[in-house]
């Protein structure tokens, strides 16, 4: 009986750490791009092939592309596994995507001290602004009780493509706060009006469902409550869980240090400037694999970043002349012309207006200074090298001495030159004898033209 015990007590003790409730904490933190919805998106699969009972979101975030925060939401809503956000500790903040990600989680939950809201699209100017003149109100604009236009708290719409934009955020924003029963009204004015909340507002208004200041204190106010997830009531078990604090593993740390936009560009220049002195020095090998590297992982940041197409095609120019310049010089004309191209590419490189994903344009100016820099030194190089007189070949024949080896015939003969019999011929059909000095004014095949040295003959 004893050793029956042995054995079945550790496979009770494994079965019920397996069956223990678990937490995970996942933190976001700093500006939501593709390395964030990737992290977060395999975090969420890999919590439902766990049987993970929560997930807490740990969110500190200014914002961030409208693609990665569509592809976090989808992980979230289609998830089978609780999906809690919570906005902490105390000083943080759930602003423009942050707020979509907050109202589509299963639980909703700020610290003290916390804020949400601004979701505008910061691509239609940012912070609100009363319309200009009348022909910027919106003619469909509802009116008040009191019969005044709310227009002009609302964010202004100019264009038809400011106004779709616009009216899809805020279909999408209503869409998410109505599924779990929150305030979809005012979910509205935080696109409409960038308006904002601190935690007791939103809890008051229905934003949020809980204050706490700590996911332990999250999880003991949830636990019990039911929730509707992937459209099926779920009640919360979480007594005494588990407390696993997640960290980015390599792949997400890589994407999140590529995907930064001047990263991205300081490898695509080291690519560049790699397959350049390649192309200069052909068979050393390590510049051009090295280029070949940092370019293909730029290019690969730069598929998963908002990427203008003008700025890219003057980047591929701005390439394209610095290579035609390295193949055949022109003085630097091409060159020139390349780094011009390449620094308006770069100015022009990223299509958004979020500071996150912007390239610093001080970097961009010490590259392009640099760049001037490196081609005015080659250019000076290459005329001084022109201007040097030529040290070896038949250029250097002209001017030497040599001395006659035969008597010239009808001014044909041979002379010796650095101990080399050479055939000679002089302008005005001039005999020389056996001995004399001549000076060599060309060369013209395997002839030389000579003249008598008048001063190595006296």
């Amino acid at each position: 009986m004893k050793r029956l015990w042995i054995w079945v007590l550790p496979l009770l003790l494994f079965a019920s750490q397996a069956l223990a409730n678990t937490v995970w904490i996942v933190p976001v933190k700093g500006a939501i791009g593709p390395a964030t919805s990737d992290y977060l998106s395999r975090e969420i699969e890999e919590a439902q092939l766990n049987g993970v009972s929560l997930v807490i979101l740990e969110m500190d975030t200014p914002g961030g592309l409208d693609s990665a925060m569509r592809d976090i939401i989808h992980a979230i809503t289609t998830s089978s596994t609780p999906i809690a956000t919570w906005v902490g500790p105390s000083g943080s903040r759930a602003a423009s995507a942050g707020t979509y990600i907050l109202l589509a989680s299963h639980v909703a939950a700020m610290a003290e001290a916390t804020n949400l809201g601004a979701a505008t699209p910061v691509a239609l100017g940012g912070a609100p602004q009363p319309p200009s003149s009348d022909d910027g109100k919106d003619q469909n604009a509802e009116e008040t009780s009191e019969g005044t236009n709310e227009g002009s708290e609302k964010v202004p719409a100019k264009t038809a493509m400011e106004k779709k934009v616009i009216n899809d955020a805020r279909a999408y924003i209503k869409g998410l706060a109505k599924l779990h029963g929150r305030n979809a009204e005012w979910a509205e004015k935080a696109v409409s009006e960038a308006a904002s909340l601190d935690a007791t507002e939103a809890l008051e208004l229905n934003v949020i469902d809980y204050i706490a200041n700590s996911p332990e204190d999250l999880v003991k106010a949830i636990d019990g409550q039911t929730v509707k997830v992937n459209n099926r009531d779920v009640t919360l078990s979480l007594e005494d869980p588990v407390w696993i604090e997640r960290t980015p593993y390599w792949r997400a740390e890589m994407l999140a240090v590529i995907t930064n936009p001047n990263v991205a560009y300081i490898l695509m220049l080291i690519g560049i400037y790699g397959l350049l002195l390649e192309f200069y020095n052909p068979g050393i090998g390590l510049p051009g694999v090295l280029g070949g590297i940092c370019l293909l992982l730029a290019m690969y940041a730069l598929q998963m970043m908002p990427v203008n197409y003008a700025g890219l095609g003057l980047l591929l120019l701005g390439i394209a002349l610095m290579i035609a310049e390295a193949f055949s010089p022109s003085f630097g004309i091409l060159g020139l012309g390349g780094v011009v191209a390449f620094v308006l590419g770069s100015i022009f490189l990223m299509d958004s207006e979020l500071p996150g994903f912007q390239i610093a344009l001080p970097l961009i100016f010490g590259i392009s200074i640099f760049s001037v820099a490196l081609i005015v030194l080659t250019v000076g190089l290459l005329l001084k090298i022109r201007r040097r007189r030529v040290t070896t070949g038949l250029e250097t024949y002209p001017g030497k001495i040599a001395v006659v080896n035969d008597d010239f015939i009808d001014g044909e003969g041979r002379v010796q030159l650095d101990g080399a019999l050479w055939r000679a011929k002089t302008k005005d059909h001039q005999q020389l004898k056996q001995g004399d000095h001549v000076t060599i004014v060309n060369v013209k095949g395997l002839t030389l033209t000579v003249m008598p040295d008048d001063r190595q003959n006296k």
